[in-house]
């Protein structure tokens, strides 16, 4: 795995690139000059986490045979503000899923997926408490 940043305008914009070509633009916080070109670092974390739940998640449901038409994701976060670095304090994660599901079959696959495969949610995990909670939209 490989990114390269560049630095695009101003002080803190940087454009990411993976192996594969795809980019993402950063930046900072106006409150330190950011120009709001981008995501800010931390939200990328929160990025990380909903895209590697969520594709953790639809895995086991797929493996599971549960007819999981769409999902939604919505994520908010508290920082420890009183410390440096203000590293994530709560991560609350909320799926909105829709199909004919299977309540326990979707829990026992968000627990898979927060107890033992996604990466992101297990290193957050470590520092921070993540919750999650979901609707099904039959």
């Amino acid at each position: 795995m490989e990114i390269n940043l560049i630095r695009k305008s101003g002080k803190f914009n940087f454009e990411a690139e993976n192996s594969g070509g795809h980019t993402v633009e950063l930046d900072a916080k106006p409150e330190i000059g950011g120009e709001g070109k981008g995501f800010r670092p931390m939200e990328m974390l929160l990025i990380g986490l909903g895209g590697c739940s969520g594709i953790d998640m639809v895995n086991v449901l797929n493996k599971q045979k549960e007819p999981l038409n769409d999902v939604k994701i919505k994520i908010k976060a508290t920082r420890k503000t009183e410390e440096m670095p203000p590293i994530f304090e709560v991560i609350d994660i909320h799926f909105e899923l829709y199909g004919a599901l299977n309540v326990q079959k979707v829990e026992r696959a968000l627990a898979l997926t927060f107890e033992k495969y996604c990466s992101v949610s297990n290193i957050l995990g470590r520092s921070a408490t993540i919750n999650f909670s979901y609707n099904i939209h039959q």
